[in-house]
């Protein structure tokens, strides 16, 4: 039998997977092009020309037996140089080759500090709505994720929320902007009330406690908004980071987690999280992607076409009646659903073959997220399908 702790999880769990495949099998029904799946967040832009021109280009140079050998647990020396020197040079920092730890994308490294920072009953607080995972990746190591709720008319962090979050018991804060699955990107003045916050925490409780920045949306923020980068605002902040999203590039793997030699015990959390690697049994990063990343540090794709995207979205639904704060950045619009129960509601658009994921999922209960990494023309034939989905609501042929 399984264990009794992973019983408990998948009964509690609303997996957005399982409503991505539901998408494809009412595809397979009705065609692709009369679905409207905007369930999960995979990219759909191609990844740049050179990502494809640096493996092959690699494949062809390097010794087989060195590029497919066992690199060391934490990365290849020069990718990890390579990654310092780039952050250095785009963010102002101090990194070093020897903080700068190779992952299997950012979800791992994730699993990777928890597995270094937490013991039993070990308290780690996350702004809400969050992504879903964050609550099996800190319970899967016996700690108890705190969610923060935020203002709900702005989706920025809350303070008075974040600071009764806390408790002694609080080892680390988890931040995710832009944000999944709300779209927000936090300002500047959000982030120095969160980093006021912690300092005075640290002094009160007389321990560190870390701020873990999850950045895989950080290169897709429209319109020049600036996306702080939280070590100038706080010490003790590790980043991390994958190039899923900003290389469209999320069945390869490949991230990282960086941290300055200034933070708290920098050499034994560097120790710590090199043996979790090996201890979780990532072993290491993929090594071929890790030596893409020496051609294609600064690379993106062209993120013009979500924004386009998004555009049509937010114009069409708000132009309906439906409520929805502005997003900034990531692919993700969160909207407000016709009735209180989200999950009703989500199962009512797919009616009109419109496929999204409930807020409650994300701990944003009443609410929806629609996630618009999907080809244009699809966003734009959605919309009709949810004019209908609301005039359904308003003349009661649901009852709400």
């Amino acid at each position: 039998m399984v264990s009794k702790r992973m019983q408990q999880s998948l009964e509690s769990a609303i997996c957005i997977r399982d409503i991505f495949e539901e998408g494809k099998k009412l595809a397979a029904v009705y065609g692709k092009e009369n679905i409207f799946n905007f369930s999960i967040g995979n990219p759909s832009v191609a990844p740049p020309a050179i990502v494809n021109e640096a493996m092959k280009e690699i494949l062809d140079s390097e010794d087989p037996l060195t590029l497919h050998g066992y690199p060391a647990n934490v990365g290849h020396p020069d990718v990890r140089t390579h990654v310092a020197e780039y952050l250095n040079k785009k963010y102002k920092t101090g990194y070093t080759m020897d903080g700068i730890l190779m992952t299997s994308g950012a979800a791992s490294a994730i699993a990777i500090l928890c597995n270094t920072f937490l013991d039993r009953d070990d308290e780690v607080i996350t702004f809400a709505p969050y992504f879903w995972e964050y609550k099996s990746y800190v319970e899967s190591f016996y700690g108890k994720l705190v969610p923060a709720l935020c203002d709900q008319k702005t989706l920025q962090p809350n303070p008075d929320t974040f600071e009764a979050a806390f408790s002694p018991n609080t080892k680390f804060v988890l931040i995710n902007t832009p944000n999944n699955p709300t779209g927000a990107v936090y300002s500047e003045e959000s982030i120095q009330k969160v980093a006021e916050i912690l300092k005075r925490k640290e002094q009160e409780y007389g321990h560190p406690i870390y701020l873990i920045s999850d950045e895989p949306y950080r290169n897709l923020a429209y319109n020049g908004i600036p996306v702080p980068y939280l070590t100038h605002y706080y010490k003790n902040t590790i980043v991390v980071y994958s190039y899923s999203k900003t290389l469209s590039i999320p069945g390869e793997r490949i991230g990282y987690i960086a941290m300055e030699q200034t933070i708290d015990g920098f050499e034994e959390i560097v120790a710590t999280a090199t043996a979790s690697i090996r201890y979780l049994g990532y072993v290491n990063a993929p090594s071929l992607q890790q030596k893409m990343l020496l051609k294609c540090v600064d690379a993106s794709v062209d993120i013009s076409i979500y924004e386009k995207t998004r555009d049509v979205l937010y114009e069409g639904l708000t132009g309906m009646g439906y409520e929805c704060i502005h997003p900034d950045g990531a692919f993700y619009l969160f909207v407000k659903a016709l009735e209180e129960d989200d999950s009703r509601f989500c199962q009512e658009a797919k009616k009109e073959r419109i496929i999204m994921a409930p807020g409650s999922a994300f701990y944003g209960p009443g609410w929806v997220r629609i996630s618009y990494c999907v080809p244009f023309k699809v966003a734009k034939a959605s919309l009709p399908a949810f004019r209908h989905l609301k005039e359904r609501y308003e003349n009661g042929e649901i009852d709400s």
